[in-house]
């Protein structure tokens, strides 16, 4: 087992690193590009579903059901800078937008997930704290392994192997926990929350049946929830999946607590548009308010700043991203070999 990380307090560093940010004016709002790409996204969800309408009863429904899930996940990333509140500066406006671009856009859970988005924000790979890192059905450091009980317990014998096909149910489980959440009182937003994703899913549903026989119906679900799952996991287990998993025993400041548990993929547009350029995902952990646009323009301050004080920057390319993530999986469920 690691030994914990134990570094004094230095909240200057960041204090620092921030006054840098701010002078270079990365922090300002992006209306114009928000603006352009909601039109976009708005664009590509109505023009996927007319699309779905045109070609009908059709086995080339389950390449439309492809494109659609691309779609959804861009929405979903839309909906990520939406809790940020780097599209606007009121919360009241970014939750009214939120709430339409989430629970009746693609069945998303505003306020659940803003909430636990929120908790990994604050103590990122922290296997006490960090909802992302919670032993449900795969396990992420050596102690939950073995607390590990039932189907955690077999899974994380080969879950390096599980890992993508468990992604295919991604989709799923976001939505029965976005409905799971809404049983329990005290939503801010509940009974709005409940009407918008019981429309998202009478339409969802409605569409899709009455369109397709029954037997295609059920495969254009599974293609399209099963990338859709696939597709969300991609571009978020490259940011902290294989990176130090903390504990109680770990005492970080700010700044190297959100930089020595993060990892950026190194890429270009195509890269920032796939990722929803969360593949800059030290600078969206330090300034999670920063509009996506910036992002690209604080790394090489971030960086140059991280290596000044000492503290190490992690960039891989993607595929070395996902390399490192399945090698820590295998290795944390060594023992149960």
């Amino acid at each position: 087992m690691a030994e914990p990380v134990r570094l004094a307090p230095r909240g200057s560093d960041f204090a620092r690193l921030a006054h840098k940010i701010n002078e270079a004016g990365l922090l300002d709002r992006r209306p114009v590009y928000y603006a352009v790409r909601g039109a976009l996204v708005a664009a590509a969800y109505a023009g996927g579903w007319a699309l779905f309408a045109w070609v009908g009863d059709s086995w080339l429904q389950l390449l439309v059901a492809a494109v659609l899930a691309v779609v959804f996940t861009q929405v979903g990333f839309l909906a990520h800078d939406l809790g940020h509140r780097q599209v606007f500066r009121s919360r009241r406006t970014s939750d009214i937008v939120g709430l339409l671009v989430g629970n009746l856009g693609i069945g998303l859970g505003w306020g659940w997930w803003n909430t636990k988005h929120n908790k990994h924000h604050a103590n990122p790979n922290h296997e006490d704290h960090d909802p992302d890192v919670s032993p449900a059905v795969i396990v992420w450091s050596e102690d939950q392994v073995a607390n590990s009980r039932g189907l955690p317990r077999f899974i994380a014998k080969r879950q390096a192997f599980w890992f993508f096909p468990l992604l295919t149910l991604e989709a799923w489980h976001l939505h029965v926990a976005s409905v799971k959440a809404l049983l329990k009182p005290g939503s801010r937003h509940r009974r709005t929350e409940a009407v918008l994703l019981l429309t998202h899913f009478a339409l969802y549903f409605g569409a899709v049946f009455a369109v397709l026989p029954f037997g295609k119906a059920v495969l254009f679900l599974i293609v399209h929830q099963g990338i859709f799952g696939i597709y969300l996991g991609c571009s978020f287990a490259p940011n902290h999946k294989g990176m130090p998993v903390l504990t109680a025993a770990d005492k970080l400041d700010f700044l190297r607590k959100q930089v020595l548990t993060s990892r950026n993929v190194r890429g270009g547009l195509v890269t920032d548009v796939a990722l929803g350029q969360l593949n800059y995902q030290i600078e969206h952990h330090l300034f999670p308010n920063m509009p996506a646009p910036n992002l690209r323009k604080a790394q090489p301050i971030v960086r140059q700043y991280c290596e000044e004080i000492g503290v190490s920057y992690l960039e891989t390319g993607l595929f070395s991203s996902y390399g490192q993530a399945l090698r820590h999986l295998h290795e944390v469920g060594a023992a149960l070999r």
